[in-house]
């Protein structure tokens, strides 16, 4: 016995005994694994949540996060590099098709990849995840089949998302959790998650009360959205398929120019050729050096049309629509532009076709998978945010034999896009508002369409009141004018930073012209500062409460209110003025400024019909203006009535302001 200083006997040989059993044990379990073949590994129970879940069990567990470089003391400043798991699993009765889920992130979340899933919103990875989180899409298992469908293979009724990403603003000591969790599939109820510390879980359920539009269908049905893309399959074959994309404008206000498509490619797919549109880039390297290139060893990529993950196509122009290789497709080669349907159905609706390669595992007829992260853009035109492929049944064309025989696509799915109002800052157009009782003018807004350089201006300064004439040189020479209309005004001290300007290729002047008992007017003018005229122009005007009912008339431009919004005045160009002509030099170029094109019109209003507008209090101004289907920034603010204006004796400064501002808004000082 060894005695230690604490005065415990601690008996050695009995301990020497215990390990030596404890070897031997351990030997005799191994050679029984041998002997035997092993016994079969038991699986972990499932929670009981989700054994009495009879429709989607949804679960979110919190993996592990390490700090990132670089490291600071701001806490709030630190970035962490996260790793979690979503699950989705169909514990009902019924197929789960396309299924979405809806992560409440909120420490400032940047998504790096998440496998199993996109994030929806058309950008690819990194996702800065919004105020109310992301939405993620399965891919490519978009649909989960129920147990009795698939025997219990978890593999075909489950989906497990690993999530990767950085987060900001969390205490070394805390667990940073979503708020929340949601499956976002129609005819689902959940209830909020029930939360733990490094997990949370809900069921949802069918909702008994939901009835589906079309329970003919085999796939998804096909959803109402401001813009569609229908991605369908011709023909296919083992290595390659034909494939036709379909664009269709829905929005009566919805509208695109000389259109930018894009998407990615998640599967190492390649564009072979194209008809009805072409790509921007054609570069062969990128598919030579590539995993294309391993696979196809002998193939001239020489002649492929484009090899990048991220294609961005154009549509071509009329001059190619009767080209026998790139045309001759339907509704094709307008130089991309989508009008809506109010203006133009035949020209709501552009195609274009392609032949697409694939690479393994995808080596058979049926493995079809769609590009995700669809984008696209134009000139002057609303922000889409569109939503990830969905299956649908397959398309029906016409038998070109003409014998009544439909021709069904091999497989279609649809992509659904709605316009997004633009964030402050960030818009492509602007309103500025002016009234008969003042003889100031409320000027865009500073930075509307954005700006990029603000050392020499402030970027946050509200702009100036300037005078009507103002509206009519570019901002660059407006500066001498405000500060003169600041002196003979007395409006204060000006400051030293002046406040920038709206960087806007299109501004819109809002004149109220008239108040009298039984109507009132307005005049409209467009301005624009750009190179290039605008085809086709058009602008719609919704006014508050129910202005919208007195519409009577525009006199100078083709206008009509719209049925589907009755509070909405939809005006185009007359014929033979539907062009929206650029810039121009002035008389004498070296010493006159640029002059914008412009067109205008008087619009005309009863009170018959609304009889307790308040005109001059704020009614008399649009609260949304849209010009070629983007909504333009309106000012925060309209021009105020004085009581100096109300009396009979102020009318006539005022009529003859609205004619001195109708000739500087003409040609005759130019």
């Amino acid at each position: 016995m060894i005695v230690r200083s604490e005065g415990m006997k601690i008996p050695w040989m009995n301990l020497i005994n215990c390990i030596v059993l404890v070897v031997f044990c351990y030997s005799i379990e191994v050679c029984n694994g041998q002997d035997y073949g092993g016994e079969e590994v038991v699986k972990a129970a499932p929670p009981p949540a989700q054994e009495n879940c009879d429709g989607v069990f949804v679960t979110y567990a919190f993996d592990n996060r390490e700090r990132e470089y670089p490291f600071v003391k701001n806490v709030t400043a630190q970035a962490w590099a996260f790793t979690s798991m979503l699950t989705v699993i169909n514990t009902g009765l019924f197929e789960l098709k396309s299924w979405k889920v809806q992560v409440g992130f909120q420490h400032n979340e940047v998504l790096i990849s998440t496998d199993g899933a996109v994030a929806m919103g058309g950008d690819g990875f990194p996702v800065k995840t919004g105020k109310n989180g992301t939405v993620l899409a399965g891919f490519p298992q978009a649909d989960l089949k129920t147990a009795i469908d698939t025997a219990g293979d978890f593999t075909q009724m489950a989906a497990q998302v690993k999530i990767k990403g950085t987060q900001f603003g969390v205490p070394t000591k805390s667990t940073p959790m979503p708020k929340s969790i949601n499956l976002l599939n129609d005819g689902y109820k959940c209830p909020a998650p029930k939360k733990f510390k490094t997990y949370m879980q809900m069921c949802c359920k069918k909702d008994p009360k939901f009835k589906p539009k079309n329970t003919s269908i085999k796939f998804m049905e096909r959803q109402n959205g401001d813009l569609s893309f229908t991605y369908d399959v011709l023909s296919a074959f083992e290595s390659k398929y034909q494939a036709q994309v379909t664009i269709d404008n829905i929005s009566p206000l919805g509208r695109l120019d000389r259109w930018n498509l894009t998407w990615e490619w998640m599967r190492n797919e390649f564009i072979y050729s194209m008809k009805g549109a072409y790509t921007h880039k054609k570069d062969p390297s990128e598919c030579i050096y590539g995993p294309q290139g391993q696979y196809y060893k002998d193939f001239d990529f020489s002649v492929v049309m484009n090899c990048q993950k991220k294609p961005v196509i154009s549509d071509l122009p009329p001059e190619m629509e009767n080209d026998d290789k790139l045309g001759k497709l339907p509704f094709c080669c307008k130089n991309g532009a989508l009008l809506p349907t109010t203006m133009n159905g035949t020209k709501a609706r552009s195609i274009f076709q392609m032949e697409v390669f694939k690479l393994p595992p995808d080596m058979n007829r049926t493995a079809l998978y769609p590009p995700q992260n669809w984008k696209i853009e134009g000139r002057v035109n609303p922000s889409y945010k569109c939503g990830p492929p969905i299956r649908v049944d397959p398309t029906g064309f016409p038998d070109p034999s003409k014998i009544g025989i439909t021709l069904n696509a091999v497989a279609s799915w649809q992509i659904t896009c709605n316009i997004s109002r633009p964030q402050p800052k960030q818009a492509k157009c602007c309103v500025s508002f002016s009234a008969f009782y003042t003889d100031s003018v409320v000027p865009c807004n500073t930075c509307a369409c954005g700006c990029e350089q603000t050392s020499k201006c402030d970027g946050n300064a509200k702009p100036l009141p300037l005078p009507a004439q103002a509206l009519l040189v570019p901002f660059q020479d407006r500066e001498k004018l405000a500060k003169e209309w600041n002196r003979i005004k007395r409006l204060g001290t000006m400051p030293k930073k002046l406040p920038c300007p709206d960087n806007c290729g299109v501004s819109i002047n809002w004149h109220l012209e008239s108040n009298y008992k039984t109507g009132w007017t307005a005049r409209m003018t467009l301005f624009n500062w750009g190179n290039d005229p605008f085809v086709d122009w058009f602008t719609a005007v919704q006014m508050k409460k129910n202005i919208g009912d007195g519409y009577e008339n525009v006199y100078s431009f083709n206008g009509t209110k719209l049925p589907q919004r009755t509070n909405t005045v939809f005006m185009q160009g007359l014929e033979g003025l539907t062009y929206l002509v650029g810039q121009v030099n002035g008389t004498n170029p070296n010493k006159d400024p640029k002059v914008p094109g412009k067109q205008q019109s008087v619009i005309s209003f009863l009170k018959k019909n609304t009889p307790n507008v308040n005109i001059e209090g704020g009614d008399g101004f649009p609260s949304k203006v849209i010009f070629n289907g983007e909504e333009c920034a309106l000012p925060p603010n309209f021009p105020k009535s004085h009581a100096a204006f109300k009396s009979q004796v102020g009318l006539l400064p005022a009529v003859l302001l609205a004619l001195l501002t109708f000739l500087l808004l003409t040609d005759q000082f130019h």
